[in-house]
C-alpha cells in the first residue's frame, strides 16, 4: 500500500532534513552555502515543529489520516514515539542553527581582522613604496646635476673658458 499524503508529507521532512545535514557538512568543509544552509534549516525546523504539533495536538485525526493496518493501541504508541523523535530532532537542529550563527560570525570576524591586516599592510608598502620613489628622484636629480657638472666640466676644459661678450649681458 502505498503512504498517504500525511506519510509523505513525514518523508518529504526528513527528506529536506537529511538534504540540510549534508549542506551543512558541505559549508561547514568549504565555508561556503551558509545562506542555503541557514534556509534548509529553518525550513527542515518549521517541517518538524509542524509534524510535531499535528501528531501531539490532533493524536486521533493524524492516526486515521495514516490509515495504518496496525493494531489502534500499537498505533498510538509509534504515533507517539515518532511524536518524540521529532521533537528530539527540532531539538537537535535548534541548536545545530545556533552553532552554525555561531561560527560562522566567529569566520566573519576572523575574516575581518584577516582584511584589517591586509589593509594596514598594503597601507605601509604604499608609504615604503612613496618613499622609494621619492629617494629615487631625488637620486635621479642629483645624478643629473653631477652629470651636468661633468659635462660642463668638460666642455671647459676642451674648449676653454668661455668670454662674455657684450651681447650675452
Amino acid at each position: 500500500m502505498p503512504p498517504t499524503s500525511f506519510g509523505l508529507a513525514f518523508l518529504m521532512v526528513s527528506c529536506i532534513s537529511l538534504l540540510s545535514s549534508f549542506v551543512g557538512f558541505y559549508s561547514q568543509l568549504t565555508h561556503f552555502c551558509f545562506i542555503t544552509h541557514v534556509s534548509l534549516l529553518l525550513s527542515s525546523l518549521m517541517g518538524q515543529l509542524l509534524s510535531t504539533l499535528a501528531l501531539f495536538t490532533r493524536e486521533k485525526s493524524s492516526l486515521s489520516m495514516l490509515k495504518s493496518e496496525r493494531d489502534p493501541k500499537e498505533a498510538k504508541v509509534l504515533v507517539r514515539l515518532e511524536c518524540g523523535i521529532l521533537m528530539a530532532m527540532f531539538l537537535m537542529q535548534l541548536l545545530v542553527l545556533i552553532l552554525s550563527c555561531v561560527i560562522h560570525s566567529c569566520w566573519v570576524r576572523d575574516y575581518e581582522e584577516i582584511e584589517a591586516e591586509r589593509e594596514a599592510m598594503a597601507k605601509k608598502r604604499s608609504r615604503k613604496i612613496a618613499q622609494v620613489q621619492e629617494e629615487s628622484m631625488a637620486n635621479a636629480a642629483k645624478i643629473a646635476e653631477v652629470k651636468a657638472k661633468e659635462f660642463d666640466e668638460k666642455m671647459k676644459s676642451k674648449y676653454g673658458q668661455w668670454v662674455k661678450t657684450d651681447f650675452e649681458g
